[in-house]
């Protein structure tokens, strides 16, 4: 699974690590956009200004996730 960032008006692809899911505890199996959601929760913030979520590391503007 992908992440959709958009940093500088240009879309990228960042694939998602054992980082970024380390402390989500799932107990049953879900799918991909499930993942996604939770992923979303955890690493963006939402400005209510721009309508946007921005990612918490400052890294560019959460957009959705790419599932392979």
């Amino acid at each position: 699974m992908d992440l959709i960032i958009l940093t500088d008006g240009v879309y990228h692809l960042v694939e998602v690590t054992k980082q970024m899911t380390a402390g989500i505890e799932l107990f049953d199996e879900i799918d991909c956009f499930s993942l996604c959601d939770i992923i979303r929760l955890r690493l963006k913030e939402y400005s209510e200004t721009l309508n946007l979520y921005n990612m918490n590391n400052g890294s560019g503007y959460f957009y959705g996730c790419m599932c392979r």
